[in-house]
């Protein structure tokens, strides 16, 4: 069964009001060892984030005093920040987030997407359940390598496609997967190959594998529909 946010995710998570003033969520960050904080609502409600890099922004001599007539909205942005005394004025919102059952694999592509390193987790009434990190995401990478093959052979070889196992040989060292043998169909290999990488752990695969029938090119031997409607000699 393939993990999800849930499984490996931070559940005990340090929030902070978004009426908090400065110095509080500077003070939760410096208690907590973390470079950043949901922010939420009355409600419990996520309504955004603050972060280290919002914060410092109240150094830069730069971002003080009023705008100007063509001022880009990234620095007007900071400016705001800059000047905010509380968590609302200070975060950036919307947050990306991510739901408590996603898989792995989405929460990963979401924090490559918008280059976060991580990501609240939201249950359905919209408040913070957990928060997951780079880090929690490369759990996965230390599973035993036998776990790795005993899932190969039983789940995939044996239930899913059906063939068996004695037909192909499976070992798995620092997370790479070897697959030797003969397989009966040609087409099923990359179909394999497929559902092997595609497993929690896996860091690469080695395809070895041979094939008695080659079932992806057409058979010539198969008479065309021109060629059986083509009367006989003498008919």
């Amino acid at each position: 069964m393939q993990r999800t946010v849930q499984d490996v995710m931070t559940r005990t998570v340090v929030v902070v009001n978004d009426s908090a003033p400065f110095k509080e969520v500077v003070r939760l960050m410096q208690e907590s060892g973390v470079s950043a904080l949901p922010v939420v609502d009355a409600g419990g409600r996520l309504v955004g984030i603050v972060s280290e890099g919002d914060l410092i922004l109240k150094e830069d001599p730069n971002l003080e005093g009023e705008g100007h007539l063509f001022e880009s909205r990234q620095h007007r942005v900071e400016r705001q920040k800059a000047a905010g005394v509380v968590a609302a004025q200070l975060m950036t919102a919307p947050v990306i987030t991510v739901a408590p059952d996603a898989a792995l694999g989405e929460a990963a592509r979401l924090m490559h997407h918008h280059a976060v390193k991580r990501l609240p987790v939201v249950g359905p009434e919209g408040t913070v359940v957990g928060i997951v990190s780079r880090a929690d995401l490369l759990k996965v990478f230390l599973r035993e390598d036998a776990e790795i093959a005993h899932q190969v052979t039983e789940d995939i070889i044996r239930r899913t496609l059906w063939i068996d196992p004695a037909t192909i040989q499976v070992t798995v060292e620092e997370g790479v997967v070897s697959l030797d043998g003969q397989i009966e169909r040609r087409s099923l290999i990359p179909v394999l190959v497929g559902l092997v990488r595609a497993l929690e752990g896996v860091v690469g695969v080695e395809n070895h594998l041979s094939y008695l029938v080659d079932d992806t090119t057409p058979s010539h031997e198969l008479p065309q529909p021109w060629t059986a409607l083509t009367p006989r000699p003498g008919h």
